[in-house]
């Protein structure tokens, strides 16, 4: 696509750029003066979605909404609920022809941000995700990434070899899309593959970290990976039927054994064969029930109407919206 071609009218923003804030007081000051020296074409917005930080993020996007020199709405959530659910609630305020969601600790550089966009834009892509030289996270949370990035190629229908990184843009029609859904565990990368396999990648630079330590925990990890696996695949659910049936076929032939033991020993103590065979069995029930568990609990949740996310209060742009 020529820049000439391009699908931005001067009636609308061109890109939005949405950042869940968590811990994020020291750093996402400078991320809004970087990101509103940008000059995109069709102008663009910034949104701040506070997922319930415990630091002075809050104060911090309220004074910035006051004095940003680009439309920036701040969206506070009454609790933290996750940074999926929080973009989830910043996409439903985007009203770009485009929209970007990024980190607000840096490690992601506002001066890829234009090149993500056109890269999407002027290739017609619905989906451009970036990849990394060189990921600047500590070595247990690349290992993470990786096991995360190996689950989703099992269970999701997502270009082969495709990194999936939060650092991603997203056209309107693809965000329209995703937030139809209304649970209370977004994955939204396992939504985005539901929508569109129109999907590209390009490599950006990523930094180190220059305050603080990661948000995500081995615990928010596994939470996160949860989502992935019980959300968008019954994938679990097939491996626990393969699994029961495995005992199962074992345990038929150990029970073979244990017959054709009888006949040609006179004193078979079978003890250790037997306890073995009844700790495998268990093992494998206690994993299924705890896969059948999860889904069910999910479920159950779910029906119950556990909100995705809670909005306390939403600072909408003091001007509205222009564009050079």
């Amino acid at each position: 696509m020529n820049p000439e071609d391009d699908p931005v009218g001067p009636s609308f923003i061109g890109l939005s750029i949405v950042v869940p804030v968590y811990r994020g007081a020291a750093t996402v000051g400078r991320l809004v003066e970087a990101l509103s020296k940008l000059r995109p074409a069709g102008g663009l917005e910034i949104i701040l979605v506070n997922d319930g930080s415990p630091d002075e993020s809050g104060d911090v996007c309220r004074r910035l909404a006051e004095t940003a020199t680009v439309p920036l709405t701040y969206i506070e959530h009454a609790r933290n609920f996750g940074e999926h659910n929080a973009v989830m609630t910043g996409l439903r305020h985007a009203r770009g022809a485009y929209v970007i969601n990024m980190d607000d600790d840096l490690q992601n550089p506002p001066e890829e941000v234009v090149r993500l966009y056109d890269h999407a834009r002027l290739g017609g892509w619905d989906v451009v995700y970036t990849r990394y030289a060189k990921k600047e996270h500590e070595g247990w949370r690349n290992l993470g990434s990786r096991f995360a990035n190996w689950v989703a190629d099992q269970l999701m229908d997502k270009p082969k070899g495709l990194y999936l990184s939060s650092f991603r843009c997203m056209s309107a029609m693809v965000v329209r899309e995703v937030t139809k859904y209304s649970g209370p565990y977004p994955y939204i990368d396992g939504l985005v593959m539901q929508v569109t396999q129109r999907i590209a990648s390009i490599e950006v630079a990523h930094y180190a970290r220059e305050e603080g330590q990661s948000n995500y925990t081995m615990r928010r990890l596994i939470r996160l990976w949860l989502n992935l696996a019980t959300n968008f695949s019954v994938l679990p659910l097939r491996l626990a039927i393969f699994a029961g049936a495995g005992m199962g076929a074992l345990g038929f032939i150990l029970a073979v054994f244990v017959v054709v033991e009888a006949f040609f020993r006179e004193t078979p103590s079978g003890w250790a064969s037997s306890m073995t065979l009844m700790l495998l069995i268990a093992g494998v029930q206690f994993l299924i029930l705890g896969v059948m568990g999860e889904y069910v609990g999910r479920a159950f949740l779910s029906a119950n109407g556990k909100p995705q996310g809670v909005v306390r209060d939403v600072v909408r742009p003091r001007e509205p919206a222009t564009h050079e």
